[in-house]
């Protein structure tokens, strides 16, 4: 496993061991033994994957292509010092002090098995998309002669005045996490949540498990109305109420009352609410400043064409990938920041890399996100719109058990499910096969 060592003209890392040689030159290692004393021996440098972003889409590309059997040179360039690890647990286990760093590592396997050459606390500042060149901000430059993938993700929604500091907090990274950590370890008075989607709503739930007092500020009428609809939105709502969260919807954040350390939360709407720590869960935006001058197509995102390429020998994954979902996305494309997307759309770029324009086959997931909230494990499948048509299909909204088919044009095209995994995961299965709501209705009549 390599850091970043200087190369010399052959293109191997200079003072690398046989064990950190790129795989494929073992049989270069006696050339000296076979060549004649007047000949110079020219060997061509070994092909390179540059994989920009440690997070779970880059490593699964990383992974995918070693498991393709590309066996040349591949970097992974990650701008935190850490390896690989996963985020959903920072806004639950690991804020609650129920795990640390090293139980969210992404790989269980020795990283020596992937002969990576890992460029950690590295950030890409510029890319050359003629020749994929990447420009580190040590100066460096890493170019992928076979291919390139832009995993970098996404960072928090920032608005002047809710900038972190002094008590105020965002969540995205395992340092995010135990400096928010830190401050809820000194039982502040009260938390204040600005933002009620998933990740505000999983820091308003594990900050009430530790016995503290919450409001969550959101803007929209309801929590998650935009992804869930207003039905759902309604439901997330009493729960967290039902749990003692002091819920306020409809409201704006006006400014904050900051000294060393953060004192007050200011509403449009005149009042006040007294804080000691603030998190602001507002939202992510796709990590793209360092392509705005590559000539790559950036809209929310960077812009991908089915198969996931965004140039050539480029493409994307993850959080920053805007592409058409042909299962879903009929005139438009799609962004989604669900691990599992992640995870999928890893492997299939690492498969693009390799792949012909010839072979190369579209990407089109039935999308799958989760979140724990209480004793309650919210999982929504397919593509979920705040108009589209919902019908309870098992269980009910009362009891906070339930499954809803999620309709558009009479199609089938989602599902959302509160604590029942099961039937939704059959909804997920006709969403694949093409089914329409009344068929999903039909399916769930008693007999």
């Amino acid at each position: 496993m390599e850091t970043g060592r200087a190369k010399d003209d052959t293109g191997v890392r200079v003072g690398a061991t046989p064990s950190t040689v790129p795989r494929g030159w073992a049989e270069f290692e006696k050339l000296d033994e076979v060549c004649a004393p007047d000949i110079v021996a020219v060997v061509p440098a070994p092909e390179t994957v540059v994989v920009v972003g440690a997070s779970l889409a880059g490593l699964r590309a990383a992974e995918e292509l070693r498991r393709l059997g590309f066996d040349g040179h591949l970097v992974l360039v990650g701008a935190e010092d850490h390896l690989p690890y996963d985020r959903p647990p920072l806004s639950k286990a690991v804020l609650a002090g129920e795990a640390e760093l090293g139980d969210i590592s992404l790989r269980r396997g020795p990283y020596e098995d992937l002969d990576l050459d890992l460029r950690l606390g590295r950030r890409a500042t510029a890319l050359d998309v003629a020749t994929r060149a990447v420009m580190l901000d040590d100066g460096e430059t890493v170019v992928g002669t076979r291919g390139l993938v832009l995993a970098t993700g996404a960072t928090p929604r920032r608005v002047p005045g809710l900038e972190p500091g002094s008590g105020v907090h965002e969540l995205r990274t395992v340092d995010d996490c135990l400096a928010l950590r830190r401050d809820l370890d000194a039982n502040p008075t009260r938390v204040v949540v600005v933002g009620a989607g998933f990740i505000g709503a999983e820091v308003a739930a594990t900050c009430r498990g530790r016995g503290l007092d919450v409001t969550v500020l959101e803007a929209l009428p309801v929590p998650m109305v935009r992804g869930l609809g207003p039905t759902i939105g309604a439901v997330l709502a009493e729960l967290h109420r039902d749990h003692g969260v002091d819920l306020r919807t409809g409201v704006g954040v006006e400014r904050l009352d900051r000294g060393e350390r953060v004192e007050r939360v200011h509403l449009a709407d005149g009042s006040a609410v007294d804080a000691d720590v603030v998190v602001v869960g507002i939202g992510v935006v796709p990590a793209t400043e360092w392509l705005v001058s590559s000539g790559l197509t950036i809209d929310n995102g960077v812009v991908c064409d089915a198969t996931l390429l965004a140039a050539p020998g480029i493409v994307a994954a993850g959080d920053l990938c805007r592409w058409p979902n042909v299962r879903f996305d009929v005139d438009g494309t799609s962004r989604l920041e669900h691990w599992t997307n992640a995870a999928e759309q890893g492997v299939a770029a690492a498969a693009r890399i390799l792949a012909s324009d010839e072979e190369a086959v579209a990407f089109d997931p039935v999308p799958f996100v989760w979140s724990d909230q209480y004793d309650v494990k919210i999982q929504v499948v397919g593509d979920v719109r705040a108009d589209d048509d919902l019908e309870i299909v098992d269980g009910s909204l009362e009891a906070r058990k339930f499954v809803a088919a999620v309709g558009r044009a009479g199609r089938l095209v989602g599902a959302v499910a509160f604590s029942r995994p099961r039937p939704l995961m059959q909804l997920r299965r006709m969403i694949v096969d093409g089914a329409s709501l009344a068929d999903a209705l039909a399916s769930n009549e008693p007999a």
